[in-house]
This record gives structure tokens, sequence and C-alpha cells, in this order.
């Protein structure tokens, strides 16, 4: 028995491992394409755009991407920003831009702004954005030393240098938010498109 009502498995857009984690967790079969598109430049052309603005613009974008080669398939993309006041933060190029970015949040609240976008076809069929507030406690150098060497490689893999199911739970005074969007996928309001829709049993 399968709560999953479409014939096909639903194209994920992405090579995020934590998005197709959670649409597996949740019963949905999940066949991985990576979309053909230029991040960087897309984010250029949004210009003065909010930092929501800007994660539902490569949600979108992705999913159009994919959906233009994969004929009939119903396609997720999905993305995630990472503000702070009007300072948008990109993923970490390396350990010592991690470690910037995590002195610049300590101690202050940044928000995260998820979006997710459904298309087929190369038209976009659904398309939500969610926002968590996350309060990162003061951080000493030390502290911030033997994070960084604890968790190797994994801070340059999300745009906040941590990944909060992990050892970045250790960061926080206080988070605010829905989980599943905290981890860069809106699943609660996916999951209610595609059970209206008939890909999921209501």
């Amino acid at each position: 028995m399968s709560l999953w009502r479409a014939d096909r498995p639903l194209v994920l857009a992405s090579r995020s491992t934590s998005r197709r984690t959670m649409l597996e967790a949740a019963g949905i079969p999940v066949e991985v394409r990576i979309p053909d598109l230029d991040e960087r430049a897309v984010e250029a052309d949004a210009g003065t755009r909010s930092p929501a603005d800007v994660a539902m613009l490569l949600a979108r974008e992705k999913a159009k991407s994919v959906a233009r080669s994969t004929p009939s398939r119903i396609v997720v993309g999905a993305d995630q920003t990472l503000a702070l006041e009007e300072r948008r933060f990109d993923k970490p190029r390396d350990r010592a831009a991690a470690r910037e970015q995590l002195m610049i949040l300590a101690g202050k609240t940044h928000h995260l702004h998820s979006a997710v976008a459904l298309a087929r076809d190369g038209e976009v069929l659904f398309d939500a954005t969610d926002t968590a507030s996350l309060t990162v406690r003061k951080l000493s150098g030390a502290f911030l030393d033997d994070y960084l060497d604890t968790a190797g490689s994994a801070v340059l893999e999300s745009v906040g240098a941590y990944q909060l199911e992990k050892i970045g739970i250790h960061l926080f005074d206080r988070i605010e938010g829905d989980h599943f969007t905290i981890l860069g996928l809106p699943l609660l309001k996916l999951l209610d498109f595609l059970r209206r829709t008939g890909s999921l049993v209501a």
C-alpha cells in the first residue's frame, strides 16, 4: 500500500540529499535530475528582489529547466536563501568563509526563506514559500574552531554553514518556524497541493 497515486515517481530537480530524504520519508518515490541552470546568473538577474523572492525565482527556474527535458513528468524544484536584515548569504566557498559567516551571524537572528515549485512541460503548476527565524548564540573563536573541525566539509553544503539536523543545532539559542522549511523544503505546503491534485491519497 502506498500513499503515492501518480503513475511515475516525482522528479526532484536538485542534488540535495536532505530534500530527497524528506520526500522519500514522506512516502513519495523520487527520481533525481540535476537542472542545467546557472544559479548565480539567475540571482544577478533578480536585481533588488527580496531574499524570499530570489528563493522562489530559483525554485521555479530549477523546476522549469528539468520539466522541459522530461515531458509529462511532475518536477519539483526548491531553493533556500539566508538573510540577516538586508544582507543575503550564499553557501560558503571554504572553511574560512564559513567561519567568517558564522561570526557575523553570532548573537543575531537571521531568516531562512525556503521555496518550492512544481512544473510540468515547462509550466509552473504550483509554488509556495515559507520563512523560519533562527537566533545564533554568542560564539567564541575556540568553539567555532572545534565546530568546524567536527562538521568538516558539511559546512560548505548549506547556505548557513550548518546542518540543523546534525551538530549545527549547537549553534542556536532559539528557533522559530517549521522544521522542514529550515531543512530547505516547505514540505507541508507541497504535500497539501499533491493531495488536492490527486497525486497523494487525501
